[in-house]
């Protein structure tokens, strides 16, 4: 074990405040992001994100520093998100409208940021759409994976570790949605038919 990782190991079991506020830092946003993505609203992402954080506190001790941090984070993540989907059923993707309104103004009523051309706007919300529609057709462990090596950019060892299968399972699951979300998008008009 490399001293850097070992001076980690240390200041996380010892709970040294500092430690862990980095630990935070550098992962809050992506374990946020990953929520996001599996198919998480905003307000159940940010629960999602904190029971992480309160889980791997709990579970310091066991962490043995043999996988990168932000790896053990995500396989925590997978599991808050399967307990959350077996208690709550899915969750809808959008914000409600109110939400979505009141962040667009800032205090005195302004834009926070001007609006988007239309044309773009348009064009970028049926991409979106499009998009969205071909993630919610595909099982909640094929989106953890495209979230996961696409978005996140995690190597196929470390999904396979994080949803506990084999590095060969992740690679064909990974092309598998390729070829689904490549269709899917086809389907509706997007691309090359």
């Amino acid at each position: 074990m490399a001293s850097g990782t070992r001076d980690l190991l240390q200041g996380l079991r010892a709970r040294d405040p500092e430690v862990l506020r980095d630990v935070v830092d550098r992962h809050a946003r992506r374990v946020y992001r990953a929520a996001r993505g599996m198919g998480f609203t905003a307000s159940d992402a940010e629960d999602l994100a904190q029971e992480v954080f309160v889980t791997f506190l709990d579970t310091l001790d066991r962490f043995e520093g043999r996988a990168q941090v932000g790896t053990w984070l995500f396989g925590i993540l997978h599991h808050k998100a399967q307990e959350r989907r077996r208690l709550r059923g899915r969750e809808e993707l959008a914000d409600p409208i109110e939400d979505a309104f009141e962040a667009e103004f800032d205090a005195g009523g302004g834009w926070i940021q001007s609006p988007v051309p239309a044309d773009r706007l348009a064009a970028s919300r049926e991409t979106a759409d499009a998009l969205s529609q071909c993630l919610t057709e595909l099982s909640d462990e094929h989106r953890a994976v495209f979230q996961l090596r696409q978005v996140e950019g995690l190597t196929a060892a470390e999904v396979s570790e994080i949803l506990g299968c084999t590095t060969t399972n992740v690679g064909v699951m990974f092309h598998r949605v390729r070829l689904r979300l490549r269709a899917c998008l086809e389907g509706k008009g997007w691309g090359h038919s």
